[in-house]
């Protein structure tokens, strides 16, 4: 296989504007698992447990508990079902095709029921402008496989990278988790110290934001494009220090979104990188080194210093002291 083929296959192209009804109601599906997550798993700091994780073959809520047992629900994007697996060995598949929000959300629940467990979750959705409550949602209904599998190959990547990234940081970090709410991946370092309130976002409780933003924090992350139109990766730190949006970082094509308050670096500039992972880790590595740099966190106490904690250093993506 050649190199350009090798790298389409790792990195697909994934253009928001040919799969946005897929995104849209894909979504929806996604809230629904999350929400199930919401009402099930006990709070954990930032609301970490309310996340799924990507895994070998899509998206997983991992274990969950109902009552004194357990059980998950994974997203197949390779055979495009939906697999509800209790630990007793009970479980039940839904297919991943063309369908309605409702009528997904319906099948759900009945499968659900039908292995003992009656979940109620709230049905409104969140972070979104056009908040249709699931069981009445009619209006979305697509389903592309072939792009659904490449977004989830492409956060099979992503995730990849952001791992490697999250290890050369010692301090409070989160996992790398997907985010049900934005449809996207993510990744937060702490520098230990509270931050002001969050004032808060369109389409979520506020109480919501201040718990996740409760900390002193710098992020980075990828979304598929609402929001800007295009994939792309991002970094922000909360709260901003002055002098953030200045600051030298790379590669040269990252540039500071004054729209959305945060570093982008668009997915295609990625994936047509001849070293897509050391493009990445640039871009996350000197965006964290932004706001550590200008916010005077403690370094020396909060990352590796043994070893080198990145691969990738002909793109100028190690650490700098």
């Amino acid at each position: 296989m050649a190199r350009s083929e090798q790298k389409d296959d790792l990195w697909p192209s994934i253009p928001f504007d040919e799969w946005k009804d897929t995104y849209d109601t894909l979504h929806m599906w996604l809230e629904i698992l999350g929400k199930i997550r919401l009402e099930l798993a006990p709070m954990i700091n930032h609301w970490w447990q309310v996340t799924l994780s990507v895994t070998s073959r899509g998206l997983s809520t991992l274990a969950m508990p109902y009552h004194d047992e357990v059980f998950q629900i994974d997203l197949d994007f390779i055979d495009h079902v939906m697999r509800i697996s209790k630990e007793s060995g009970d479980s039940r598949t839904i297919e991943l095709k063309p369908r309605t929000v409702a009528d997904f959300y319906a099948e759900t629940m009945d499968a659900l029921r039908s292995l003992g467990m009656d979940v109620s979750i709230w049905t409104t959705p969140v972070e979104v402008p056009e908040r249709i409550p699931f069981e009445q949602d009619t209006k979305h209904a697509s389903y592309d496989k072939e792009y659904t599998n490449r977004f989830w190959r492409v956060l099979v990547q992503a995730e990849r990278i952001m791992e490697e990234f999250r290890s050369g940081f010692i301090g409070k970090d989160s996992p790398v988790q997907f985010y049900w709410g934005g449809v996207d991946m993510a990744v937060s370092r702490f520098s230990g110290r509270t931050a002001p309130k969050h004032p808060g976002f369109p389409n979520v409780a506020r109480y919501v934001m201040e718990e996740a933003y409760s900390h002193e924090l710098s992020s980075c992350g990828f979304w598929p494009g609402a929001g800007l139109g295009e994939p792309a990766f991002y970094a922000f730190a909360y709260p901003e220090p002055a002098g953030y949006r200045e600051y030298p970082i790379g590669p040269p094509e990252a540039y500071f979104n004054t729209d959305l308050g945060e570093y982008i670096l668009p997915y295609e500039a990625v994936r047509k990188a001849d070293s897509p992972d050391g493009m990445l880790m640039k871009f996350f590595q000197s965006t964290y080194e932004a706001g550590a740099n200008l916010a005077g966190w403690d370094r020396k106490a909060l990352e590796r210093t043994w070893g080198p904690p990145f691969t990738h250093k002909e793109e100028g993506s190690g650490r700098s002291a």
